[in-house]
């Protein structure tokens, strides 16, 4: 277990704004601003994240050898902030495997995608331009095709311009979209025609060359698994043709191949690993809409999936997908019922509003809560800073290339606040 890092407050029965400012002497606006907080009120359990005068974090999985005096050479810093920041540590007996924090200006450095709708009209240049430093890339969600490869564009020229102002790379994300939703059917019928790919592969390059993305995305999801072989030949293919331009793929998690799985069996993770740029695990749907509830993302299940996909896949060319958001579920839990979609930051003030107290799964490290409206009970899972900074721990240790999120609208200002103090953002 990771020690604690002062920086993040989690709130206690009798806690104010005022209380807590005092203790890390930062002002009551600036704590409101960071976390995304709309009144005074707090409950207990929600967890804050206080920009304090603490020196970034690094995370660190003991090797054989290992001494905290060798560890503050390497990463610049001293013993004493070593051992303060890991107080159940004992530095005389260090295990390997053990994971520690690293009190340092030594920032890791990592890149980052972002994904936005480009069908929501929306405004987004406000947030995009508060969180461009934070931004590598912005995966603009979606292309999609029809059955003879034909591209069909969403309105996204101005979108390219404006991130390229801010000196963010533009992705083109194509997807097997049809209708408004993911089409298994589509994918078979081009995928499985060299010719109809062929076109789509030409259609991609001439696009990307013409409005001046710096590569694609592939966001293509329920092909399948018979297609597999066709897949991973469509990556070849088009990575061959847009030559050093990106070429990122979105990869659903998973844990073992499972070949013949109807959501993941279509993905060859050692084939894509060889082929693409850039593979994105898409560890964000363990609690999902249409399931029962639970936590969208559990450390544990990610820890599973980033083993097996490190197996097969370049450790340096892996992004983990994180989640800006949450669901809320109708209780009792029934087949067939549909979760609603809610932003971390407006699940963390929906307890608020409700006045309950919210409960850190640790097992997990996941916030969740549940609430009463019109006389029916709710079950809300969702990220918080607390439960991020487990998957950057995690992040770190695996030494991956970086951070994937979905999607740009949904604010979570405690993450972009925590990437500013703690990482070095590589554009």
């Amino acid at each position: 277990m990771w020690g604690m890092h002062m920086a993040i407050h989690t709130v206690v029965s009798g806690d104010t704004l005022w209380r807590i400012s005092s203790i890390y002497g930062v002002p009551i606006p600036t704590i409101q601003l960071v976390n995304g907080l709309t009144s005074d009120a707090l409950v207990p359990g929600l967890n804050l994240y206080i920009p304090d005068e603490s020196l970034p974090e690094r995370f660190y999985q003991i090797r054989a050898g290992d001494t905290y005096w060798k560890l503050s050479l390497l990463f610049r810093t001293t013993v004493q902030a070593i051992i303060a920041a890991n107080p159940g540590v004992d530095p005389d007996a260090l295990q390997v495997g053990q994971r520690i924090r690293i009190p340092t200006q030594l920032k890791y450095p990592l890149q980052t995608l972002v994904f936005i709708d480009a069908w929501d009209q929306s405004p987004y240049q406000n947030i995009l331009r508060e969180i461009s430093g934070n931004i590598s890339y912005l995966g603009i969600f979606t292309y999609s095709f029809n059955r003879q490869g034909a591209l069909i564009q969403p309105n996204d020229e101005a979108i390219i311009q404006y991130s390229k102002q801010l000196n963010i790379k533009p992705l083109l994300v194509i997807s097997n979209y049809e209708q408004g939703n993911f089409s298994p059917d589509l994918a078979d019928v081009v995928l499985q025609s060299t010719t109809v790919r062929g076109t789509l592969i030409r259609n991609l390059v001439t696009t990307v060359t013409n409005k001046g993305f710096a590569g694609v995305s592939i966001d293509f999801e329920f092909v399948p698994p018979t297609r597999r072989n066709e897949f991973t030949a469509f990556l070849r293919e088009l990575k061959g043709a847009l030559g050093t331009r990106i070429m990122q793929v979105n990869a659903h998690a998973k844990s073992s191949d499972m070949p013949s799985n109807r959501l993941v069996g279509f993905l060859d993770y050692r084939a894509i690993g060889e082929t693409a740029d850039i593979v994105s695990i898409m560890t964000i749907d363990y609690g999902y809409a249409v399931g029962p509830p639970d936590p969208i993302a559990p450390v544990w299940w990610v820890e599973q999936v980033l083993m097996y996909a490190t197996g097969q896949i370049n450790r340096r060319k892996v992004m983990l997908a994180m989640a800006l958001y949450g669901y809320d579920w109708t209780l009792p839990h029934k087949q067939g019922n549909v979760a609603r979609s809610i932003t971390a930051n407006n699940a963390q003030n929906l307890a608020i509003a409700n006045w309950v107290p919210i409960t850190f799964d640790l097992s997990a490290q996941a916030p969740g809560y549940i609430y009463r409206r019109d006389g029916i009970e709710h079950a809300v899972w969702y990220e918080d800073i607390k439960s991020f900074v487990a998957k950057y721990a995690l992040l770190e240790v695996y030494n991956l290339l970086g951070a994937t999120y979905w999607r740009l609208r949904y604010r979570f200002p405690q993450n972009w606040v925590y990437l500013d103090e703690n990482v070095e953002v590589v554009k």
